[in-house]
Formats: structure tokens, C-alpha cells, sequence
């Protein structure tokens, strides 16, 4: 794989950098930037860039419909231990309404960004619980800059260990073993992913910094989390209800964090100083899985990593169509396109962060990156 004079393309995390805007560095070579439009160009011409309103609806009316319906069974089996498992299948139906959030969140139901916006907080934060602004702002973050130290908050230093640095820095022996087994521990710990996003969006909707709309997203927090827990208390004894309610956000937290753990962990890692243009730095650092249909309802469209972040207005039926167009494009080009397996997949990140805590990877040795050692631009790269 040959790669030359990457440039940094500015970052846009909800819509592809314009073709018209030129690059930072002056006298740079522009070719890397028309690589991006001219695959842009072709998915406008496919008509791929157009809204799925049939799909998007027709979801937004099955999933509080499966919701009723579950409270319905709930209310017949009553204090009963069966309610664990409609806790369970409540947590699945719940990841799939978050996933829908997600998409509005990114602009892909409606030509209206009001529309979007007041979609995903009715989604996100009247059904799901989580806060929506918090989540918009790391998120974007994440899209404008992924698997790059420093810049992207998906890979900051905290629970997991992502580079050799951030073992180094754990300041007690007990933190530095929990490192050296953290591809042991790290998928049970996803269970607590759900409730880490309730409370990480209520803190900054409680803190002092500015929020868009603080009160209208409290307002359906409040409301979404007082209904949950005063319908399984009202139904079920103490007991039940509580299990009922850990099973639900034990589940949510898992499914969600099994979805998002494939996308870039163990994917090529960036220095904070380097610069890559826009398609690179999507396609590198992004994993793919293969699986069918499927897959596609289970990861919510996510199983499409590298088009989602070429495209994230795409709507989600669309990713699977532009799938080959994009791969195709980056074969001519020359740019490693990574699909795998969802099982795989798992492997391929649990022995990533696994030799991330025992010191037996340099992050920075991947094809990609070791070619970036030498500052913040890159002239000449080959894998």
C-alpha cells in the first residue's frame, strides 16, 4: 500500500469536508482531497445519499408498539421471576431505539435539522434515558478525529488502556496487573457501559458549563427514568423489580458496548501531532463486519464503520449499498479496507488491548502509523 503527502482535510464530524475548500498547507499536493469527492460524486449520482423515511418510520412506530406490548406482559406475569427475562428482551428492544437516536442525531431520517434534533431527543433522552447533548459532543469528536491520541475521547486515558503510555501512567501496581488482564476483564465490564451513559449525561446537564436545551433534556430523563422504575416497583415486589431494573441497564450496556467495541479498537492509532486527509483518516482507523442482514438490524447499521464515517448523514439502508462502491475505491487507490467477522472481530480487539497491557505492542508499528513516527506530516508512506 502506497500512500503520499497526506494533508489534514478539516475535520467535519456530521457532514464530508467541501470540495471547494483548500488544503491547510500550502503548495500540497490536492490529489488526496478528490480522492474523497470524487467517491462523493458517485454516491450522489446512485442516489445513495437520499433519505429512507419508509424504514426510519415504520421503526419509530414497532419499537414504543414492542414497548407497550412488553409492559402489557409485564403487568400479566406480575411478581414473578419471569420478568427477568422481559427485562432482558426490553434492554435489546431499548439498544435498538438508542440506535435509531444515533441516526437522527447524525441527520439521516429527515431533511430537517430541527426535525433530527427533536427526534433524537425524544429518542434519546425520553426512551433511552442517556443525555443527548453530552453524547453529541464527544461523539463528534470521535468522527472528526478517530483513534487518534489526544483528540479522539473514545481512546482517552481511563478504565481500558489503549496505548503502552497510558499503562505507564497507572500510578499503583494493582492498576498496572488490572492492565496486563484488561482483554480478560474488558467485556464483562461493558455491562456497566449503560449506566456510565445515564450518569455521564446527567453530571454535565448538572454542571455549570453552558448546555443547549438543559432543561427540556432533564425534563425527559426525569420523566423516562420516574416511569421505569414507579411501573416495576407498582408491578413487581421490591425484590423483582430491583433485579428487573439491574438486568435492564446491565443488558443495555452490554449489547451497546458489543456493538461499539468492533468499529476502531485495535484499529491503527495516530499521534496527536499527525495529519491525514478526510478519506484515509475515516477508512484506516474504522473496522467493518460482514455477517448479512442479520448483523445489520443486530450493530444498528454500525457493522458499516467505514461508510458510516465517509457518510454519517447516510441513512442506514443506503451504507449497505455503498459498501462495495467504497471498497472498490479504495482498492484502486491503494488504502487497506478491513472487514472481518463479527466473532473475529472480538478476537481481533480483545488481543489488542490485551497486549496493550502487557507492554508487547508499539501502537505506533502499525502500517500506518510507523510511518507517521516523524512528526506531523507525512511525505512518503509505504506498507
Amino acid at each position: 500500500m502506497t500512500q503520499a503527502a497526506v494533508l489534514d482535510a478539516p475535520p467535519q464530524p456530521t457532514e464530508a469536508p467541501p470540495a471547494r475548500r483548500a488544503p491547510r498547507r500550502t503548495g500540497g499536493n490536492t490529489r488526496h482531497l478528490s480522492d474523497f469527492t470524487e467517491l462523493t460524486k458517485r454516491a450522489k449520482a446512485e442516489g445513495l445519499m437520499a433519505r429512507s423515511h419508509g424504514y426510519y418510520i415504520t421503526r419509530m412506530v414497532i419499537y414504543p408498539l414492542l414497548l407497550g406490548a412488553l409492559a402489557w406482559g409485564s403487568i400479566l406475569l406480575g411478581d414473578s421471576w419471569w420478568q427477568l427475562a422481559l427485562a432482558f428482551v426490553v434492554a435489546i428492544v431499548m439498544t435498538q431505539i438508542a440506535f435509531l437516536g444515533h441516526d437522527a442525531a447524525h441527520r439521516q431520517i429527515f431533511a430537517s435539522p430541527k426535525l433530527n434534533e427533536w427526534t433524537s431527543l425524544v429518542v434519546i433522552n425520553l426512551f433511552v434515558g442517556m443525555g443527548l447533548g453530552w453524547w453529541q459532543m464527544k461523539h463528534g469528536k470521535h468522527h472528526a478525529a478517530p483513534n487518534q491520541a489526544g483528540r479522539d475521547p473514545d481512546v482517552r486515558r481511563g478504565t481500558v488502556a489503549y496505548t503502552p503510555e497510558d499503562v505507564q501512567s497507572r500510578p499503583t501496581a494493582v492498576q498496572r496487573w488490572l492492565s496486563s488482564h484488561q482483554g480478560v476483564w474488558f467485556f464483562p465490564i461493558t455491562t456497566l457501559a449503560g449506566l456510565q451513559l445515564h450518569v455521564a449525561g446527567i453530571q454535565r446537564l448538572l454542571s455549570r458549563e453552558k448546555v443547549d436545551r438543559r432543561w427540556t433534556e432533564l425534563a425527559f430523563i426525569l420523566i423516562r427514568h420516574t416511569t421505569l422504575i414507579a411501573f416495576a416497583f407498582l408491578v413487581m415486589s421490591p425484590a423483582i423489580a430491583a433485579s428487573f431494573l439491574a438486568v435492564e441497564v446491565l443488558v443495555f450496556g452490554f449489547y451497546l458496548g458489543m456493538s461499539f467495541a468492533p468499529n476502531h479498537i485495535g484499529m491503527p492509532m495516530v499521534p496527536k501531532e499527525v495529519r491525514i486527509d478526510f478519506l484515509r483518516r475515516q477508512v484506516l482507523m474504522s473496522r467493518n463486519i460482514s455477517g448479512g442482514r442479520f448483523v445489520d438490524w443486530l450493530l444498528g447499521g454500525l457493522n458499516y464503520q467505514i461508510e458510516h464515517h465517509l457518510f454519517p448523514s447516510m441513512s442506514r439502508p443506503n451504507l449497505r449499498k455503498v459498501a462495495p462502491m467504497v471498497r472498490e475505491h479504495c482498492d484502486r487507490l491503494g488504502i487497506n479496507y478491513h472487514q472481518t467477522s463479527l466473532g473475529r472481530s472480538y478476537v481481533e480487539v480483545a488481543r489488542y488491548i490485551n497486549r496493550v497491557g502487557r507492554g508487547n505492542i508499539d501502537v505506533w508499528a502499525c502500517p500506518l502509523a510507523s510511518s507517521l513516527r516523524s512528526g506531523g506530516t507525512l511525505a512518503t508512506a509505504t506498507a
